[in-house]
Formats: C-alpha cells, sequence, structure tokens
C-alpha cells in the first residue's frame, strides 16, 4: 500500500484515474502481470502511440512499472502494477507536515530468536543450512534477500534523524511478509506480531505462505517449492491509532511511544510459538518476492513554530540617555 504525502502527488494520482482507459488497464495488469505494450494496445484495441501514452500517465503517477517478462520470443519489456492499495488522507494537514526516510536491509537486524523451519539467504546463495538458526549470525546476513522462521522474531534498530523542536506525528513501516510452511501453503494462516521500543503494536493475520507463482524477483535459481512471495503490508502508527492497510489492529497512539530526537527506534517482527495461529514468518528484501524493497520507515513530522521575539527600541532623551528599551518616550 502506498499514501501520498503532498498535493502534487495527489493531482497527478487523480489525473491519471481520470480516464476509463487507464482504470482499465490497471485493472488488467492486476489480473495478468507482465503485459507487454502490444498486447495491451490489442486487448483494448487502441494503437500502440495511445497505449504507450496512457502508460506513461501511469508511470508518472507512481501506478506502474517497467519489468521483464519471457516469453516466446525470450525476454521483453512488460507493465505490472506497482501497488494495487492506495490511501488518500485528505484530512492531513500537508502544508505543515515534513517526512523522513529511510530502508533498513531485512538482514540487518541487531537482535533474534529463531526456531525452525527456518533459513536465510542473499540473492547469490544459501546462508549455511536450512533449519540451523546459528547462521542467523553469519556475517553474510547482512546482504540476505529473505529469511524465515517457524517461530521467533527479528528486530531492528532504525535510524533517528529527529531534530530538537520537530514531533513526531506519524509513523509507517513497509514490508513484505508471508507465513511459513513446510514448502508452500497458500492456505496457511500466521498471526505476526509488531513491537516498538517493546512496546507491543498488535498483531496482523498472514493468509498463506506463497509459492505456487514464482516472485517477480525472486532468483531463478531459487527453488520453486520455496517461499516466492508476499504481500506488501503498510503499518502506521499515529495520533488515532495503529493500523495496517488503514484498519485498526489497536489503540496505541504515536505519543504512547514518548518519542523525541533522543530515542531509540527498535522495531520487532515476531511469530509467537503460542499464537492462535502459528504458522511462522517470511520476511522479502531486495532481490526477492514482488515488491523488490527492504523495511522502509517513513516519519511524518512537524516542527515547532519560531518564537517571535519583541524587536528591541532604544531612544535617547533630551539628556542624551537611552536607558529606555521596548517602550516610547517622548520629551519636549
Amino acid at each position: 500500500m502506498r499514501e501520498f504525502f503532498t498535493q502534487d502527488e495527489i493531482a497527478v494520482f487523480a489525473k491519471a484515474l481520470s480516464s476509463k482507459l487507464r482504470i482499465s488497464i490497471l485493472q488488467y495488469l492486476a489480473a495478468h502481470p507482465g503485459t507487454g505494450l502490444m498486447d495491451l494496445a490489442t486487448v483494448f484495441s487502441v494503437s500502440r502511440a495511445a497505449i504507450t501514452q496512457n502508460i506513461k500517465a501511469l508511470t508518472d503517477a507512481g501506478l506502474v512499472e517497467f519489468g521483464q517478462s519471457s516469453g516466446k520470443g525470450g525476454a521483453r519489456k512488460a507493465c505490472y502494477l506497482k501497488e494495487q492499495q492506495f490511501l488518500l488522507n485528505l484530512g492531513r494537514p500537508f502544508a505543515r507536515q515534513k517526512i523522513y526516510a529511510t530502508e533498513m536491509p531485512i538482514g540487518q537486524y541487531i537482535d533474534h530468536e529463531i526456531m525452525p523451519t527456518c533459513g536465510i539467504a542473499t540473492t547469490e546463495t544459501l546462508i549455511g543450512r536450512v533449519d540451523d538458526p546459528a547462521f542467523f549470525d553469519d556475517p553474510q546476513r547482512v546482504n540476505a534477500g529473505i529469511l524465515w522462521f517457524g517461530s521467533g522474531y527479528v528486530e531492528y534498530r532504525l535510524p533517528n534523524y529527529l531534530q530538537k523542536g520537530q514531533t513526531i506525528e506519524e509513523m509507517q513501516f513497509s514490508l513484505e511478509l508471508s507465513s511459513e510452511a513446510p514448502g508452500v501453503a497458500e492456505n496457511w494462516p500466521s498471526d505476526l506480531s509488531f513491537s516498538f521500543n517493546g512496546k507491543e503494536l498488535g498483531h496482523w493475520t498472514s493468509p498463506g505462505d506463497y509459492g505456487e507463482v514464482r516472485g517477480r524477483f525472486t532468483p531463478t535459481w531459487w527453488t520453486r517449492n520455496w517461499n516466492q512471495y508476499g504481500l506488501l503490508k503498510l503499518l502506521c502508527i499515529n495520533k488515532t491509532g495503529t493500523f495496517i492497510d488503514g484498519l485498526m489492529i489497536s489503540p496505541v497512539h504515536i505519543t504512547d511511544l514518548h518519542l523525541d530526537e533522543k530515542s531509540e527506534f527498535c522495531f520487532r517482527i515476531a511469530s509467537p510459538a503460542d499464537a492462535r495461529n502459528a504458522g511462522g514468518c517470511t520476511i522479502f528484501g531486495r532481490g526477492f518476492g514482488n515488491y523488490n524493497q527492504g523495511i522502509k520507515l517513513n516519519v511524518i513530522y512537524t516542527e515547532a513554530e519560531p518564537e517571535v521575539q519583541p524587536a528591541n527600541e532604544t531612544y535617547i532623551n533630551s539628556r542624551g540617555e537611552f536607558p529606555y528599551t521596548n517602550r516610547r518616550i517622548f520629551t519636549r
């Protein structure tokens, strides 16, 4: 899910959706990812030039991106939806709020507790052996593109770039997740919990461990009956509560976290062994899955209004003295 933060972004987004043809193209790509431009022109009975123009409007708005798709003639340029869900918050005071963004590679966790089934890999090779938690300490873990565990947690320390006088209004975490089943299982629910600086934020139930279709960015050497892709989730903590994809999962407010420029930002993702649906966790990073990203963090904040100091005005009296400030002295 993507949220828009500026009026300009909303205007470009609205323009992209102002055409029925472009909306139809988006719906078609949702059902047929990896479709080429010529195929789209054929499906909608329009010229290649018309399709190119409309796809440009969709890419400018961040709705569509290009990738490679294999076909009878080899690799070709193909179109994919960049996101399938979008959040427009028209109540946001755009003029006052600012944002900084960062992305944490999934292998740069600072703490973990892992139980099998489990494993960790880079885009080139497995790190050590599967089902051996010891390899979650391997130095190569910082380059990981995927990791999975049957139960336990991983915790990340993200950078805090706040300055004195800045107040957090909202934090947003974006990451690709799925369950962890032996092999793959589309129907394998797992209750994943999230916490920040030790405070429980809530949980979300992952529907399954997806593997029937290869992930868009998953390497070709990756075994087909292993985790292929997940779902991109947007976790938000603001002054109203904590939300996953716009649905409240707990009443924890951003003010409950007591954050300032000196705070640590420690984010934990867990699959509790005692959860009702104890189905494990898979985290996808760059080079795996469908979204090619690590754990993204957006921090939305406001800055304190600068205090306006009254100007000091000094006036000299008739005797050449000037002990008076901030008031006018009139002499005859």
